[in-house]
């Protein structure tokens, strides 16, 4: 076996093992996990909260296991809430936005319609974690989205893509190490600082006309590195770094999208600016 060959299966470990930190540790329970209060189809937009709210999970991540905080948190505050699973690959069952970027991106435009016809919304807003916080920007570019989306919040996105704290750098010292990869998880090749996708999505700017973005960040993010990578520009971008709001909050990757209460007030404030309240660290009782 050849030397780059024998490096490879632990090179690719350890890009795997640093992605499988957006998994949820729940997620072996996803499939008897319960939604109860959202994606109820019945559900219409009252006059406070006249859109729809899709969330859109992360990479590895899964409809329920992403949500199981951040679901109730808005559907208790009277949002109607939606969320799917995308990025399948054939034979995993669980472990989500896998798939080709692009593949998901026209998945989540076919659930948006979907929802839209039955709340009978002209709109919905977007709430996303890490690629999840990306891919709907592909969505909103090249797929026409933008006149179906009102806002976008993305927790810890995938924007700029990631160095996984440095990993993919090594991944031109191993020949055919990013083909495997490629050819494995698409997805996580694809989030790689400097793909191809990812230069094609930030060309000429990475916001469209009419919709409203929202960037929630954390400096203590060890998967999508350096944290400002997730920031956008544009006249309609609002960046927010969690510790401006709570210097003493450590959320990481996964706590800043999976449990951390800040953060939600931060998104409600997002989603409707209008009543937003200010978000401090009193807003974990909130």
């Amino acid at each position: 076996m050849l030397p780059w060959r024998r490096t490879l299966g632990p090179l690719l470990a350890l890009l795997l093992t640093a992605a499988v930190a957006l998994l949820p540790a729940t997620t072996a329970h996803a499939a008897g996990a319960p939604d109860s209060g959202w994606n109820d189809y019945s559900c219409k937009p009252s006059a406070a909260h006249p859109r729809p709210v899709v969330l859109v999970h992360g990479t590895f991540g899964n409809s329920v296991d992403n949500w199981l905080g951040l679901a109730p948190y808005l559907t208790h505050r009277g949002y109607c809430v939606f969320s799917l699973d995308y990025g399948r690959l054939a034979g995993v069952p669980l472990f989500h936005g896998l798939g080709p970027i692009d593949e998901s991106a026209r998945q989540l435009d076919a659930f948006v319609d979907k929802v839209l016809a039955a709340t009978g919304a002209a709109k919905a807003d977007l709430v996303g974690h890490s690629q999840g916080g990306m891919m709907p920007r592909h969505y909103l570019k090249f797929l026409g989205g933008a006149a179906e989306v009102n806002a976008l919040v993305g927790i810890a996105p995938s924007n700029h893509g990631t160095t996984l704290a440095g990993l993919t750098r090594l991944l031109p010292y191993f020949p055919g190490a990013g083909d495997l990869l490629n050819e494995a998880t698409p997805a996580l090749a694809q989030q790689i600082a400097g793909s191809d996708f990812l230069t094609r999505l930030n060309a000429g700017g990475g916001t469209v006309p009419g919709v409203r973005y929202t960037v929630i960040a954390t400096r203590y993010d060890q998967v999508v590195t350096p944290y400002r990578s997730q920031y956008l520009s544009g006249p309609n971008v609002r960046n927010v770094l969690l510790q401006d709001l709570c210097p003493v909050d450590l959320s990481e990757h996964l706590a800043i999208a999976l449990t951390d209460r800040i953060v939600f007030h931060e998104v409600a404030n997002a989603l409707d600016p209008s009543r937003a309240r200010p978000t401090t660290c009193a807003s974990v009782f909130g």
